[in-house]
């Protein structure tokens, strides 16, 4: 398994992100249960989020976060996926 980081920001406005995040977070916490998701977060300045996966690829990272209420509910859009070599944990 690979990791990738995960960047998306926040598309709508603060109530409405509000209101989409139990269950964002319901799936985020399912994920990181079976192991797909090893940690995620928001960025201190409110603007988004930051997400680590360990995953066979790409695409099976983007199908996550396709499947994640925040993309559904249309209220973040993904900035980037990137493989990411880890060299110390993880």
């Amino acid at each position: 398994m690979t990791h990738f980081v995960a960047e998306i920001v926040y598309t709508a406005a603060p109530d409405v992100v509000a209101a989409s995040r139990p269950a964002h977070r319901e799936h985020l916490a399912a994920l990181h249960a079976r192991g797909a998701l090893v940690l995620s977060g928001p960025w201190a300045d409110g603007t988004g989020a930051c997400l680590v996966y360990r995953a066979d690829d790409e695409a099976a990272v983007r199908g996550m976060l396709a499947d994640d209420p925040f993309l559904r509910d249309g209220v973040v859009e993904v900035r980037s996926v990137r493989e990411w070599t880890v060299v110390v944990g993880g």
